[in-house]
């Protein structure tokens, strides 16, 4: 079985570990372990986070629609089961956005959604 040299690889992976650690604090932008014990950590929040980061835009969204909805004089739950019970799939993203750029656009989606809930 032939002999297996690790110069190149192991450096360049220690090199690329020290990298994504450039900017932590103390040893763990220098050190190898300390580094790699860092980087690891910190990939583990990201990955937590991008997780996060949906579950807080939609929670920003449902506050958006909530307000925008009151303003009007509807719930946002009866506006939603309205817009449900009308045939129309706008996700909150869009509906949020809506109600914060095109107050009348938002007002007849109200009205479709009261109307809705008026035949139900």
């Amino acid at each position: 079985m032939p002999r297996v040299k690790r110069g190149t690889h192991r450096r360049a992976s220690r090199k690329k570990i020290l990298h994504q650690a450039s900017g932590y604090f103390l040893t763990k932008s220098k050190l190898y372990r300390a580094a790699q014990e860092a980087v690891e950590r910190g990939l583990k929040f990201a990955y937590v986070g991008r997780k996060n980061k949906k579950r807080d835009y939609r929670a920003l969204w449902i506050v958006r629609i909530n307000a925008a909805c009151r303003a009007v004089g509807i719930s946002y739950s009866q506006f939603v089961h309205g817009l449900k019970a009308a045939g129309l799939d706008l996700n909150r993203k869009v509906l949020a956005d809506v109600a914060l750029k095109d107050e009348a656009g938002f007002r007849q989606l109200v009205d479709t959604a009261k109307a809705a809930l008026d035949k139900a």
